[in-house]
């Protein structure tokens, strides 16, 4: 038996020539998802049950997903009721995901927490956002001063409670560099073990996250002294969310937050799916992703938010091809025993690596490989009659034809 070539000789990497500065991370990434949150949030959503919550946290876990943000504890006693349920689960099941909820730099959102933390004896991040850009001040009539007046007292209470604090500045990326500074280092200084920038509005370029972290790590993080946990947040107005996470991967910053299929207010923030591919692609995490696609998936039915055909990787469409010349190629390489070559072949994803499968599908751009190759995968032999019967069925269809439309044709 012939010994196939190694993956370097069949692919020629254009990825890896030069210097690409993201390939230089050696620390360690960990991600904060967003998805019974910020997820939650998108106009066209719906509040999955608690069973249901349950599940997505499970596949988080399995995902080797590093925190969960599990609500806001403020918004009502049906918030409180799925928060609760969640963190028993994390606790009956020692999960290693660290929870999380968000609240208002206030300490009547904090409080909720405090009350949590003592019924289940575990830690739970006050994630406390704080609106900081100018034009965001101008519209509230919020000063400087009192921004940093509200983070004192908020900040203070929840140290003073034992509450992990990340510090949050909404629409960060509008905000002046002086204004990060002071309440960062402020919050900082009170205790916060962790700070998050954010794109809340969808605003910035790649460019602009570089420019920004940079700024954050060495003149605001550095001077303190502290060993401080840095976070990026990002939403996709623009459709740069996951761009964006990748820049901030480039730039250090040590957690990235996504959802789900992107799901979040507006169009949504960073896809957390598309990231960990793209990520793991590159070789900079170890994850094992082989049940993200049922992941994604469980997030699309649960929330009622559409996962486009095309959506990549993990659309209906994303490892079909019903193309004759594409089709030929990937049996061609199955044919050789090779399910890693059939995977790569007309792919820049390896289905397999995320617990998917290539599939040939039969269409009108269809030719007779197709179609032996359908009918030898479904226990039918392809006879003359049958792969032209079949074939001229396909010629004459608009649309690719469905495995049932596919075995009446073959009988």
């Amino acid at each position: 038996m012939t010994t196939a070539p190694a993956e370097q000789d069949l692919i020629y990497d254009w990825n890896r020539v030069g210097t690409d500065p993201i390939l230089k991370r050696t620390k360690p990434i960990a991600f904060d998802d967003e998805t019974l949150r910020d997820g939650l949030q998108s106009p066209s959503a719906i509040n999955p049950t608690i069973e249901q919550k349950i599940e997505l946290l499970r596949f988080m876990e399995k995902l080797g997903i590093d925190r969960v943000d599990l609500g806001l504890p403020g918004a009502g006693p049906q918030h409180r009721e799925h928060i609760e349920a969640l963190l028993k689960v994390i606790v009956d099941e020692r999960m290693k995901i660290i929870p999380g909820c968000a609240v208002r730099t206030v300490v009547s959102d904090i409080e909720p927490i405090d009350a949590l933390q003592q019924k289940f004896g575990i830690k739970i991040q006050a994630s406390a956002f704080l609106g900081t850009s100018p034009i965001r001040q101008y519209a509230e009539g919020w000063t400087l001063q009192k921004l940093m007046e509200t983070l004192d007292v908020a900040v203070k209470w929840a140290i003073g409670h034992g509450i992990p604090v990340m510090f949050v500045t909404e629409d960060t990326t509008r905000s002046k560099p002086a204004d990060i500074k002071a309440l960062y280092q402020r919050a900082i200084e009170l205790g916060a073990y962790s700070i998050c920038v954010c794109d809340t509005c969808g605003h910035v370029t790649p460019h602009g996250v570089h420019e920004l972290l940079t700024f954050v790590i060495n003149d605001v993080v550095k001077p303190t002294g502290k060993q401080v946990l840095v976070n990026w947040h990002g939403h996709s107005d623009r459709g740069l969310g996951l761009m964006n996470a990748l820049a901030a991967v480039e730039a250090g910053a040590d957690i990235v937050h996504g959802t789900a299929l992107g799901l979040g207010e507006r169009v949504g923030n960073t896809q957390l799916d598309q990231l960990l591919v793209n990520l793991k692609l590159m070789g900079l995490i170890k994850n094992d992703l082989t049940h993200l696609a049922a992941y994604v998936r469980k997030a699309h039915e649960y929330t009622g938010v559409p996962l486009p055909e095309n959506y990549p990787v993990f659309g209906e469409d994303a490892f079909d091809t019903g193309t004759g010349v594409h089709a030929a190629a990937v049996i061609k390489a199955k044919k050789k025993g090779e399910d890693w070559l059939a995977d790569r072949v007309y792919s820049g994803v390896p289905a397999g690596d995320f617990g998917l499968t290539q599939r040939i599908r039969v269409g009108h751009m269809s030719g007779k490989s197709n179609v032996v190759f359908w009918c030898e995968q479904n226990g039918y032999e392809p006879t003359e009659d049958r792969v032209n019967r079949i074939l001229e069925a396909a010629k004459a269809s608009k649309a690719l034809l469905s495995d049932t439309e596919l075995k009446q044709l073959a009988r």
